[in-house]
């Protein structure tokens, strides 16, 4: 049975979806977008600062469905330019110091609200 997770300390989903789905002991986060929740806006910045957001959304999600990021086996990364790729992983790899998950990045044409990357994460208990 799926169980939907919800927190206010994320962004709150800007479409038809869920911050995440837990089912069988697998937390399903959707993408997440540098969005400050407790302003609703884009972080100001660059890519340090919105990667930055994006991993403490991540973080706060993981959070209310009780993991930890020691438990994420997946992310996939969407930057709006691979040149950004590097300052992103600097950040990223500050959540993932031991043992980091399994990972795809990508480049796209545009993401969202005109955000400079989104990143969206599998964990399991």
């Amino acid at each position: 049975m799926k169980k939907i997770i919800s927190t206010p300390n994320a962004p709150a989903a800007i479409g038809p979806y869920t911050q995440a789905i837990e089912v069988n002991n697998t937390l399903y986060i959707s993408g997440q977008v540098p969005i400050d929740p407790s302003t609703a806006k884009v972080v100001e910045g660059g890519i340090t600062e919105q990667t930055e957001q994006v991993m403490k959304n991540i973080g706060a999600i993981l959070k209310e469905a009780g993991y930890a990021f020691a438990d994420v086996v997946k992310s996939t990364c969407l930057l709006s330019d691979m040149a950004n790729f590097k300052a992103m992983n600097d950040v990223y790899g500050k959540y993932y110091s031991e043992n980091p998950p399994a990972r795809a990045a990508f480049a796209v044409k545009e993401l969202p609200l005109g955000v400079l990357v989104e990143i969206e994460t599998i964990a399991v208990k």
